[in-house]
């Protein structure tokens, strides 16, 4: 019963993994001169094709809930890249031999991992003046990644990392 529990509690906390984004900025930037948005044609973002829609999906509601829209003459393109990686493992159990007397000592310790690696996915989002050739803005967001999900928590856990990582855009002056 106390495994059972246990389990539980570790489901719950694995299913509400943290989002960690980190921004970066031209602090010389107007960003009230941004408007309208494209995405790069040749974008390879890394994601199944349908993880990329679900993706650009999300992306296009957060912005156009923040008065940005597409347009095929846009201010700024936005190119997205992915990658995956195995997380540490976390959880060991340490064995221990020891001995002693009058002393003298001795030990061996031993670390067992416990479970799987987590699988994590990185995610980055570049905002792109194509008129000053240059980046004006980048998001880089890391949370863990189940690629069994089922297709809804996969859109759940996409639009979460919209939410967060659009939430810092623009910046605050």
């Amino acid at each position: 019963m106390r495994f059972l529990k246990i389990s539980i509690l570790a489901l719950i906390i694995v299913s509400c993994a943290p989002i960690h984004v980190n921004y970066d900025y031209d602090k010389t930037t107007n960003f009230d001169s941004y408007k309208t948005y494209q995405y790069y044609a040749n974008m390879e973002t890394g994601l199944s094709e349908l993880d990329t829609k679900r993706l650009l999906n999300a992306i296009d509601a957060k912005m156009e809930s923040r008065g940005y829209n597409i347009s095929e003459n846009p201010d700024f393109f936005i190119d997205i890249k992915s990658a995956e990686y195995q997380g540490q493992q976390r959880q060991t159990v340490g064995v221990g031999v020891g001995g002693g007397g009058r002393n003298v000592g001795g030990g061996i310790s031993i670390g067992l991992p416990i479970g799987q690696a987590n699988t994590n996915r990185q995610i980055t989002i570049d905002f792109v003046d194509e008129n000053k050739n240059q980046l004006f803005w980048q998001a880089i967001s890391e949370s863990s990644f189940n690629p069994k999900a089922t297709p809804e928590k996969r859109e759940e856990r996409l639009n979460a990392i919209v939410e967060k990582v659009l939430s810092k855009y623009p910046p605050e002056k």
